[in-house]
């Protein structure tokens, strides 16, 4: 599936059982939409509010057993087709529409908890309906597919500073920041020197431990979906590890993975 903006979490890969790549595939397109609407594009916050409130109503009506509006028509008869066969529930759609609509004031996170919340809402309920396709629904396993979506939610933070910041987003906990002597300002003038690499290395160390909260959910998980997990889970740790070479200087650079790290990720999930 080709898509225009690059993300940590795979889209209907390979290793997706192909049963539920439509699935998939419209849950993406509903996030990814939805997303857009508070973020892309020039339209003022009114409108971008505007525009999310149309789309939960169409959602609203979707559950409500009602036909949505045509204006998202690809994106809500995908997703009614999704919920038709697989009963999706709706509050992790609910959750990523509140996280959406936070996004469009610009705002800024006053500590590591307020920062967790919008993860929780606009991260963790994508492994949430991925885990009710797969069937599984413990506690345990619950716990550990949020730590894994958490951890991938932050390390794109600490990976994109340097684009997120040009673009008035700011998703560092600003009590983190100020035990480094920094504040906003100083953040969004992207200056590079110890005390910026300091918190960044701070922050990625939490993502790190935040991962390893969740690493063992791939190994219980049942043939492709556990083996497209341990890549997930890879994918995020080797970015930390570009993030460590840098030495956290991420405020001026963006690291990638390419296909130079394939070997090494695929070496490193068969030894999960």
């Amino acid at each position: 599936m080709s898509v225009e903006h690059y993300e940590n979490f795979p889209v209907a890969s390979i290793l997706c059982p192909p049963a539920w790549r439509p699935t998939i595939q419209a849950i993406y397109w509903y996030a990814r939409t939805a997303d857009d609407l508070a973020d892309e594009g020039e339209a003022p916050a009114a409108q971008r509010r505007a525009d999310l409130q149309a789309f939960r109503a169409d959602l609203d009506r979707l559950y409500a057993g009602q036909a949505p509006t045509t204006r998202w028509a690809g994106v809500f008869e995908a997703l009614a087709r999704a919920i038709d066969r697989h009963h999706l529930p709706r509050q992790p759609l609910e959750d990523l529409l509140s996280a959406f609509e936070q996004d469009v004031g610009e705002p800024h996170y006053p500590d590591m908890a307020t920062l967790l919340d919008y993860c929780r809402r606009s991260a963790d309920p994508v492994g949430r309906l991925l885990l009710h396709l797969y069937g599984v629904d413990d506690p345990l396993s619950l716990r550990q597919s949020d730590a894994i979506c958490t951890a991938l939610q932050l390390i794109n933070f600490w990976q994109d500073l340097s684009v997120d910041l040009p673009r008035r987003r700011l998703y560092v906990p600003l009590d983190h920041a100020a035990r480094h002597g920094l504040d906003a300002s100083a953040l969004f003038t992207q200056a590079d020197g110890a005390a910026a690499r300091a918190l960044v290395r701070e922050l990625s160390a939490h993502a790190r431990q935040k991962m390893n909260e969740g690493a063992a959910l791939p190994r219980r998980l049942p043939g492709r979906a556990g083996w497209e997990l341990r890549l997930v889970v890879q994918g995020g740790l080797r970015i930390l590890d570009r993030i460590d070479a840098l030495d956290g200087a991420t405020l001026r650079q963006r690291p990638r993975i390419g296909r130079a790290d394939l070997p090494r990720l695929v070496w490193r999930a068969l030894r999960m």
